[in-house]
């Protein structure tokens, strides 16, 4: 076993020739003692993500935290299953907050367009979700997590596998990434849910003439994502933010000014299309042509993996030896037991009509087919912090409601089936992010594959019963509308106004299409579309600092002298950046905890600690005690 994780872990070698950190022994790291925390773990984070998300509209990815809280209680009960133990762990903590990330957008949706779901309704087109979007995850496995090592680089999961060797006692790892988690503990401390008295958002908006919006987010977790992703990725992501911001939002209002009087925005009929600021103009126009980008993108991408699609499941159905029998079963298991519940949860919620049963279901697994394999690839890019799943999932229910209207079921029932058939889309391509993600944390440390599905299922599972039921417990105060709610709801008030939109042709259908057209030209060009679409998608406060995180990494690696020095630079920043991107995760999450729990009480900032400098200051202090210790790395002899 090494002490450190090698540099082949972070490619330079085909995958099939890297040597994981425990290459030796039974490399079985579960137990009932493991079992036991990971469910407790997955039932934590899946509660506190489900309420945290429908109050905010953010979550926390759990990998990172998982492995941490994870190593606590491993040491206390099972000490002796060590990394192996702590891996399994972290799997099912993302096993359960993935559910909530996924399921939060679609059930409260049901509720806020009027209609009931029961607990069953909810809990069966979930866990059909989960088992369909496991089992096409495990077929193109070989092809994210083995051939494409190196490639797609997999930035949460790099930084788990740090944080769990980090905890096994690696000197240099440790020291870094405890640097990492400080700063961002610090700043996370200050402007974010627990005392919020400092703003870290850098902002500069245009609301004259020429309208545009540039920001920052002085956020230790994204600059952190943005060290370990690399500047290629990054500026990809940020050029797409730039043309969202900086040519496609002035030019639709510069349109909208010569509207009529009486004209309105088709989501918001108080505010006339010739007043609309910025965030209207990003979040009712800006937002579905980045929708649209994703939908081409989507399709272009799975059909470009068909071969892959294809050669997976022959190697799957096929596996008779190396081992591998019991992984394949266990994944066309899990395959065909999805589709058969996506057929059964199809006529339960369709009311007796067979042809909407079957339509539905076919639409829900085809989509789900390729957004499953989407959201993989996506999270070996940028990890699954910044996993478009709403895009996804809207460029997904555009389709389905498109058909529905077609065959003319556009009543309310009709948008509650609707609905439910996007739960089982939207939790696959959840469950097949935070999925990927584990599998490729198993991978770099050495577990076995099969005992990574058979733990993540149950923490799926888990996560369902405890997503559903919270939504149900809370369906009254969810059901509210107007303002001061006790839940905002982000995600599902856009996808309920979405569906509704469309069935009664309100829609504005040139921004989709537009970003469709978009999509294929990106394509024509050989540009990386998901890429752009993201960025495009994104706030461009996100996309900026994560920006900032590749610059420095490139400043440090040219600030190095040969490449021995550069590559121990590289190394130790990619350990700190872990550091930042565990500390804004563990922080955050206990923070948003203790505020929902009613045990702290955020501030609001006021005067200068509200401005634009003091976010300044807090960008200025996160660059500095990010590069500082970086420049004093030593290369250590090869001798010793």
């Amino acid at each position: 076993m090494h002490k450190t994780l090698s540099k082949d872990a972070y490619g330079g070698v085909h995958g099939k020739d890297y040597v994981p950190y425990v290459s030796e022994g039974s490399r079985s790291g579960g137990n009932v003692a493991i079992l036991i925390i990971g469910i407790l773990l997955a039932a934590l984070f899946a509660a506190s993500t489900a309420y945290s998300g429908m109050k905010s509209g953010l979550t926390v990815a759990a990998g990172i935290p998982g492995s941490i809280i994870g190593s606590g209680f491993i040491a206390i009960f099972a000490k002796q299953k060590g990394i192996l133990g702590k891996n399994l762990v972290q799997g099912m903590s993302s096993g359960g907050e993935s559910i909530a990330s996924g399921v939060i957008f679609l059930l409260p949706a049901i509720l806020l367009i009027g209609a009931d779901v029961t607990f069953f309704e909810g809990a069966l087109v979930a866990i059909g979700g989960v088992l369909f979007g496991m089992g096409v995850s495990s077929l193109v496995y070989k092809n994210l997590i083995v051939e494409e090592h190196g490639n797609l680089m997999f930035p949460e999961s790099m930084a788990i596998s740090e944080t769990l060797v980090a905890s096994e006692g690696a000197g240099d790892s440790m020291k870094y990434m405890g640097i990492g988690f400080g700063v961002s503990g610090v700043i996370t401390v200050l402007t974010g849910s627990f005392l919020n008295v400092a703003n870290n958002l850098i902002s500069y908006v245009n609301e004259r003439f020429y309208k545009w919006k540039l920001e920052l987010e002085v956020n230790p977790l994204l600059l952190g994502i943005g060290f370990i992703v690399g500047i290629d990725v990054s500026l990809t992501m940020f050029a797409g933010s730039i043309l969202a911001n900086f040519a496609i939002m002035p030019l639709i209002s510069y349109f909208a000014d010569f509207a009529r009087e009486g004209e309105f925005i088709w989501n918001a009929p108080d505010i006339p299309l010739n007043t609309m600021q910025v965030n209207n103009i990003a979040g009712s126009y800006v937002k579905y042509i980045g929708a649209g980008m994703m939908l081409s993108g989507g399709l272009i991408g799975a059909i470009k993996l068909i071969p892959t699609i294809v050669v997976a499941v022959k190697e799957t159905l096929g596996a008779k030896s190396k081992g591998g029998s019991s992984e394949s079963s266990l994944a066309s298991i899990l395959l065909v037991v999805g589709i058969i519940i996506g057929f059964a949860a199809g006529f339960l919620v369709s009311g007796g009509n067979i042809l909407m049963a079957i339509v539905g279901a076919i639409l829900a697994l085809f989509l789900s087919l390729l957004f499953v394999i989407v959201s993989g690839r996506l999270t070996g890019t940028i990890g699954t912090s910044n996993l478009p799943v709403s895009g996804m999932t809207i460029a997904s229910l555009v389709i389905v409601t498109l058909i529905f209207v077609i065959l003319r079921w556009t009543s309310m029932e009709n948008n509650k089936t609707l609905l439910l058939f996007g739960t089982f889309i939207v939790t696959a391509i959840s469950v097949a992010g935070g999925y990927a993600q584990s599998q490729k944390v198993t991978y770099i440390i050495g577990g076995k594959k099969g005992e990574m599905d058979k733990y993540f299922v149950i923490a799926g599972i888990v996560g369902v019963v405890v997503v559903v039921g919270v939504i149900n417990l809370l369906s009254n105060q969810l059901s509210l509308t107007g303002d001061n709610v006790p839940f905002a709801l982000p995600q599902a008030n856009l996808i309920s106004t979405l569906t509704a939109g469309i069935m009664s042709g309100d829609l504005p259908w040139h921004m989709v299409i537009v970003g469709i057209v978009m999509g294929i030209v990106l394509f024509m060009l050989k540009l990386p579309i998901m890429t752009v679409a993201i960025g495009f998608y994104l706030p461009i406060a996100t996309t900026s600092i994560i920006l900032v995180g590749a610059i420095v990494r490139l400043f440090i690696e040219k600030t190095a002298k040969g490449a021995e020095e550069r590559d121990a630079k590289v190394a130790n920043g990619i350990s700190l950046s872990s550091g930042l991107v565990a500390g804004g995760s563990i922080i955050g999450l206990v923070g948003i905890i203790l505020q929902v729990l009613g045990v702290i009480k955020g501030f609001s900032p006021t005067g200068f600690l509200a401005s634009n400098t003091m976010a300044y200051i807090l960008l200025a202090a996160l660059i500095i005690f990010t590069i500082w210790p970086l420049l004093r790395t030593k290369v250590k002899n090869s001798s010793q």
